[in-house]
C-alpha cells in the first residue's frame, strides 16, 4: 500500500510544483484552422518577409509548403523565395550561428517544431503582447516571456505598445484587458496600449496578422496533419462498408442454423 501511495505522490508532484511557481499570463484563445488556404499564404508571407531575417524552418522545403497551401512554384519564386534558394531546398537562413549569438546573446532558434514545443496559443499570445520597455536590451519587452531577447520586428504594423502596470499587475490581469465603457468603446484599467497613430493596422487587423502567421506556423509544426485526416476520413468510409458486407456474410453463414 506504501508503495502505491508513494508512487501517486510522484505522478502528483509536477503539478504540485507546477502550481507553486506563480501565476501565468492569461492567454487569449486560439485555435487553428488549417484548411484556410488564404490564411496560411498570408502567414507565410509574414514569415517570410519579417521572421526569417533570423530564424529558419530548416525542416520545411518550400515546393512542400507551395504544394500543401496552394501556392504555384511561380508565384513562390517570385515573391517569397528569397536569396539563391531554389524551389525544392530547405527554409533555411543565411545568418552565422556565431555571430547571431554576438548579436543576440544566442542563435535564434529555428521556428519549425515552435508551436509544437509551446503550442499555438502561446505563440499566438507572444507575438502580440511586447512593449517598450527601455531598461531591456532591445528596448523592449514581453508580457508573456519576461526578459525576452529579441527585438519587436512587428512594432510598425501594431505600433508602440506602452505597459502602464507592474509586471504582477500584467500577469495578474492580462495585458490588453480592461473594462469597456459601451458609450465611448474604449477600455480602462489596460496594462497595454497601444499608442494612437504608431502602427500601420488597427488593432483587428494586426490580430487577424498575427493569427495568419501562427496558423501557418501551426501547419509546418506538422505538415501532415491535413493529409493524415483526409486519409481517415476514406479509412472509416472503408470501414463503415467493409463492416456492412461483414454483417451480410455473417448472415448468409449462419443462415442455415437459425
Amino acid at each position: 500500500m506504501k508503495k502505491y501511495l508513494f508512487a501517486l505522490l510522484m505522478v502528483c508532484f509536477p503539478v504540485l510544483a507546477l502550481a507553486a511557481g506563480g501565476a501565468t499570463y492569461p492567454m487569449d484563445s486560439f485555435k487553428a484552422d488549417l484548411r484556410n488556404q488564404e490564411s496560411l499564404q498570408r502567414g507565410m508571407a509574414l514569415f517570410v518577409n519579417r521572421c526569417m531575417g533570423c530564424h529558419s524552418m530548416e525542416y520545411q522545403r518550400f515546393a512542400r509548403t507551395g504544394e500543401d497551401i496552394g501556392i504555384p512554384e511561380d508565384l513562390m519564386e517570385d515573391y517569397l523565395i528569397l536569396g539563391n534558394h531554389g524551389v525544392n531546398d530547405q527554409m533555411t537562413i543565411s545568418m552565422d550561428k556565431d555571430d547571431a549569438e554576438g548579436w543576440f546573446g544566442a542563435p535564434p532558434p529555428d521556428l519549425s517544431l515552435e508551436t509544437r514545443l509551446r503550442g499555438g496559443e502561446w505563440v499566438y499570445n507572444y507575438l502580440r503582447t511586447f512593449y517598450r520597455d527601455d531598461a531591456a536590451r532591445f528596448g523592449v519587452n514581453n508580457a508573456v516571456f519576461t526578459d525576452v531577447g529579441m527585438p519587436n520586428v512587428l512594432e510598425d504594423l501594431q505600433g508602440v505598445v506602452v505597459n502602464h502596470c507592474s509586471h504582477e499587475d500584467l500577469v495578474a490581469h492580462g495585458g490588453f484587458s480592461g473594462t469597456l465603457d459601451p458609450l465611448t468603446g474604449t477600455r480602462s484599467g489596460q496594462c497595454l496600449q497601444v499608442q494612437p497613430g504608431t502602427g500601420s493596422m488597427s488593432v483587428a487587423e494586426f490580430d487577424q496578422a498575427i493569427y495568419d502567421l501562427t496558423n501557418y506556423m501551426t501547419y509546418v509544426g506538422e505538415p501532415s496533419k491535413l493529409q493524415a485526416h483526409r486519409i481517415g476520413t476514406y479509412v472509416l468510409i472503408f470501414l463503415a462498408i467493409f463492416t456492412f458486407v461483414a454483417y451480410l456474410l455473417k448472415r448468409e453463414y449462419w443462415r442455415d442454423i437459425h
